[in-house]
């Protein structure tokens, strides 16, 4: 199965998943997700504002607004930048929810959440295919945590992304948590799985 494939199949399903029981797998999905910001503790984090395929996060978004920076994508052309979360929001191109726009530039940020439509055998990114993502994080000199969202899991041990699509460290569904090693794991190239707190967390600080 190629990823043009891939994103087809999933894509079906999300959308008949989002009729079904969307409040509880957001908030589940929001859980989780706090529960890695409580973990590293960022100093600011690039959210993003809903379709209704994808978790909507902003009870956290409004919860951290005051502790931790927090910014949006703001399309221009074929990519977006990033720019302070502020009212008010202004539907834009395909339906989404962007801020007014900043002349400030934003050149960093720690953690970045991203929706998907699915994920592959390396942890890397099937979206909706215009590529926004991938060239807005080439564009970051330093390379931020990134973290994976969806209402289902939809995912495959298949390698079908390539080098250009954006590889994430965690991979956050309602039932639980994948993240990669490497980075926070000693072990070489590892997978994991967690569905609670305790496990997560032996596994994160393991030496």
């Amino acid at each position: 199965m190629d990823k043009s494939e891939f994103r087809k199949i999933f894509l079906k399903r999300l959308q008949k998943s989002s009729q079904r029981s969307k409040l509880y797998k957001d908030k589940q999905v929001a859980q989780k997700v706090e529960l890695i910001i409580k973990m590293l503790k960022p100093k600011s984090i690039l959210f993003y504002q809903p379709l209704q395929i994808e978790p909507n996060l902003n009870s956290l978004l409004i919860k951290y607004k005051k502790k931790i920076k927090i910014l949006t994508p703001f399309m221009e052309g074929v990519s977006f930048k990033m720019v302070k979360y502020r009212l008010p929001l202004t539907r834009k191109r395909f339906g989404i929810l962007e801020p007014p726009n900043s002349l400030f530039i934003q050149k960093k940020v720690d953690l970045i959440i991203v929706p998907v439509i699915g994920v592959d055998g390396n942890l890397k990114r099937v979206g909706f295919g215009k590529g926004m993502y991938d060239r807005f994080f080439e564009t970051l000199s330093c390379k931020p945590i990134v973290v994976f969202v969806q209402i289902e899991e939809c995912f495959t041990k298949e390698k079908i992304c390539n080098d250009l699509d954006i590889q994430a460290h965690y991979y956050v569904t309602p039932k639980k948590i994948i993240f990669r090693g490497g980075q926070y794991d000693n072990r070489a190239s590892c997978w994991s799985e967690c569905s609670n707190f305790r496990s997560y967390s032996s596994f994160f600080y393991s030496k």
